[in-house]
């Protein structure tokens, strides 16, 4: 009920991380999405990941587009910075942010329709261009809002809720992302927040694109018999392929315990350990990871967990070989350094 205000006050009990804040700062407003639905998950975990990464709300920029997914943003972060964009347009704007000012964390937020869509293209640039954000996809299925029509990301032979079945081939997110060059992709289930919090921790401290493709049951469209983004479908054939944990900041790093686990450095000096389920799976293969993905899926598996990480990753930023300092702290001096400059740059140029 969006008429029912959060109350402000907080008990004095409750646990503060090490900046100074309560999970609960972390929140938003009360959620009008319906009661059950796998987005209100997502919102929850990226609250819990926030809050325990010690992030300052303020640091946090959360873009979205159009749908029930793009509605999320305003359910957590309530203190953070947020532009609610046109349909499909959400990479671009976070492009454009991010350009201005390096020093944010971009949280993007889409939908299966927003971003397989009307978004497709401005998906594909902003995987491609490695901008830093963590670019979460609440995947359903199914057009929320319009009442449950197919969304691009629907399976092949899934059955709607009033009886249609689905013709067409579905668009892989996730394949898609491995293709274009995205540095750190997973795939979750909103229904495992033990799963989700973690691959949404690691995003955060990528160093490049991050992509976390969220199976989010709709309830009130799309969690029946016959739909292969309902609950009980996704719980039956879910199969994690790794589980993921964080060794702090230290001097000098650990290595590997055993032959079941993977070490990731991470830009910030972390480290990403990875507890294989899977011992022949690599996470640090793209190709291979394409591969495996390909013939997991082909046998009716929903494969989860990281499923690719690149150790090495850098970001837009890198590329465009930017100053440090964030553009919109420029002034006219650096921005307008005059004609002398200007003819130098001309003249390296021809």
């Amino acid at each position: 009920m969006t008429y029912l205000a959060k109350p402000t006050l907080h008990h004095p009990s409750l646990q503060k991380n090490k900046v100074g804040y309560t999970r609960r700062d972390y929140e938003g407003k009360v959620s009008t999405l319906c009661a059950g639905c796998g987005h209100d998950s997502v919102s929850s975990a990226i609250v819990q990941a926030c809050w325990q990464l010690d992030i300052a709300p303020h640091r946090v920029a959360k873009l979205s587009g159009i749908g029930c997914s793009s509605k999320t943003p305003d359910y957590f972060l309530g203190a953070s910075h947020g532009f609610n964009t046109v349909h499909g347009r959400m990479p671009s704007v976070l492009t454009g942010a991010n350009l201005a000012n390096r020093e944010l964390l971009y949280l993007g937020i889409s939908g299966d329709g927003d971003s397989a869509s009307i978004g497709l293209g401005q998906f594909a640039h902003a995987m491609r261009r490695g901008v830093r954000m963590v670019y979460i996809v609440e995947n359903n299925g199914v057009y929320g809002l319009t009442k449950g029509q197919f969304s691009a990301t629907a399976d092949r032979g899934s059955v709607a809720k009033k009886g249609a079945t689905n013709n067409d081939a579905s668009i892989d997110l996730v394949a898609l992302a491995l293709q274009l060059g995205a540095t750190y992709v997973a795939r979750s289930f909103s229904g495992d927040k033990a799963q989700l919090v973690p691959l949404i921790e690691g995003a955060i401290r990528h160093g490049g694109a991050a992509f976390i493709d969220v199976i989010s049951p709709c309830v009130a469209f799309n969690n029946h018999a016959g739909s292969t983004r309902s609950y009980d479908h996704v719980r039956e054939h879910n199969e994690a392929l790794n589980r993921i944990d964080f060794i702090a900041l230290a001097a000098q790093q650990e290595a590997a315990g055993d032959e079941q686990e993977i070490l990731v450095p991470q830009p910030d000096g972390s480290q990403m350990r990875l507890q294989r389920v899977l011992t022949d799976y690599d996470p640090t293969d793209r190709l291979g990871a394409m591969n495996h993905l390909q013939a997991l899926q082909a046998s009716g598996v929903i494969p989860t967990g990281l499923l690719y990480v690149d150790p090495s990753a850098h970001d837009m930023h890198t590329g465009l070989k930017t100053v440090a300092t964030p553009l919109n702290r420029l002034a006219e001096r650096e921005l307008c350094p005059g004609a002398a400059v200007l003819d130098k740059i001309n003249a390296g140029l021809r």
